[in-house]
């Protein structure tokens, strides 16, 4: 199995090193919500080397409040986001899960930043909420499951 995506419009290609498509989270944060203009955002946590991107990428960098620095690689004509790294997680990629070509297969692990979902989501049952960031442990537990 091949596991794909793009940007919206197809200038950026990407190719997942993986036997199947990841398995995602959402997340509900004020910062998630202004990156995605939408109610929350689609992620899969891969290694970076994982992925194989081709195409105009351009990249964005900036300092967090943590003082991690953020790498953000979008599209260099339609400008959709496809992923990002952050020095705080070294050897990690956060991918725009609505990019990958079967996005509309997956469903969502486990929602987070939950006390900042806007009060119209309604999130499906049996599916775990965390207030805020969960703890790395369960996170990953979780996203393994």
């Amino acid at each position: 199995m091949s596991v794909e995506g793009g940007c919206h419009c197809g200038a950026v290609r990407y190719v997942l090193a993986l036997d199947a498509a990841p398995a995602i989270y959402c997340c509900h944060c004020l910062t998630c919500q202004s990156w995605a203009g939408s109610a929350f955002s689609q992620s899969a946590l891969l290694p970076e080397g994982a992925i194989s991107v081709t195409g105009p990428v351009v990249e964005y960098r900036f300092i967090n409040p943590s003082g991690h620095e953020s790498h953000q690689r979008l599209c260099g004509t339609c400008h959709t986001r496809i992923l990002n790294t952050n020095s705080a997680r070294p050897g990690l990629v956060v991918l725009r899960a609505g990019t990958l070509d079967v996005s509309d297969q997956l469903s969502p692990r486990l929602h987070m930043w939950v006390r900042r979902k806007q009060p119209w989501v309604v999130i499906a049952d049996g599916v775990p909420t965390f207030d805020e960031t969960p703890p790395i442990a369960e996170f990953i537990a979780t996203m393994l499951r």
